[in-house]
């Protein structure tokens, strides 16, 4: 299939099947460039699904670039409570006080310049040229992969690496509404070409697809390794608070409040009590009840009655509930 006939099929399947999403809904370009550089920073290994009410929150709180490069810390992680991966919201407001600083309030229109800013690579600068600024590039996630390697049918471990892959996109060409085709290409792979069981009848492009011709959807996973750690978690209780600290310690949620802990070796006598998978570790948790108050720096009390009057991560909260049923 010719390119420009592909970019023509697909776009004509955009126009009548794109989701309304509220980062497509704007009234200026300036708009429409802060809606992009938040929403790119919010999908960031989260579905679209989650990401919609919380961004529907920050932009109602934080309408523009201005009041985001000036938002509080403490008000900024209120509004990205509970969307984790909490970094994101740290480099974003770096980001917005950087352009307001260096590109006198103006989102850079270039590569070099867009992934100069915090918290933006590759794909995220790829994402916001194509799809705030009209530019041909099409930004490689995991949606757009997934209609790659099945519309070539690339099985190998060889030709599924990003570089690969990276050259192979050019199949789908560009055209002149080159946000609209990023974009179209995304929602084919969210609605149409899912990561089990495809809706190949509604596809436009299923005709000269590669895993359609020989019926064969599965896809070849990248070998991504797991690590295994194990944690003791402490418990300090009073009355019916329970003491947190802010994590300076572990890369995982980094300056959040978390309860104190410490990471051990695994032994024959570690019988845990939680789990949690923190994006590639396996975490396993021991609680260990203490008395004997430690004076922690950065420390704080929570009322377990009153988890909603506080900045928490997700972790946090689900192990004070574990407590209270436990």
């Amino acid at each position: 299939m010719k390119k420009d006939i592909l970019s023509k099929k697909i776009l004509y399947w955009y126009d009548n099947n794109k989701r309304n999403l509220p980062w497509r809904t704007h009234h200026s370009k300036k708009q429409k460039q802060y809606f992009i550089l938040v929403s790119e920073f919010m999908l960031q290994q989260t579905q679209v699904k989650t990401v919609i009410p919380y961004f529907k929150n920050f932009i109602r709180i934080i309408p523009n670039l201005k009041k985001l490069s000036k938002v509080s810390d403490k008000k900024l992680m209120k509004c990205w409570q509970g969307l984790g991966y909490y970094s994101r919201a740290r480099s974003l407001k770096k980001t917005s006080q950087i352009i307001i600083k260096k590109h006198k309030g103006d989102i850079p229109n270039n590569f070099d310049d867009l992934k100069a800013l915090p918290g933006v690579g590759n794909y995220t600068a790829s994402a916001i040229l194509a799809i705030a600024f009209n530019q041909p590039y099409i930004p490689l996630d995991g949606n757009i992969e997934r209609v790659l390697k099945r519309y070539l049918y690339l099985k190998k471990e060889s030709e599924i690496k990003k570089d690969k892959l990276d050259q192979k996109k050019s199949i789908f060409g560009t055209c002149k509404r080159s946000s609209d085709y990023a974009q179209a290409l995304m929602e084919i792979g969210a609605l149409i070409c899912k990561p089990t069981k495809p809706l190949c009848n509604q596809c436009p492009i299923q005709k000269k697809c590669m895993s359609f011709k020989k019926q064969d959807f599965e896809l070849t996973k990248k070998n991504k390794k797991n690590i295994n750690k194990y944690f003791i978690l402490k418990v300090y209780k009073r009355d019916k608070r329970y003491l947190v600290i802010k994590n300076t310690k572990f890369n995982f949620l980094k300056n959040l409040n978390i309860f104190p802990m410490e990471e051990v070796t695994k032994t024959k006598k570690f019988n845990e009590n939680l789990n949690f998978k923190i994006s590639n570790m396996n975490m396993s948790i021991k609680i260990k009840y203490l008395k004997n108050y430690k004076d922690f720096p950065f420390s704080n009390w929570i009322d377990q009655k009153k988890l909603d009057n506080y900045i928490l991560p997700t972790f946090t909260k689900k192990i004070v509930r574990y407590l209270q049923n436990n």
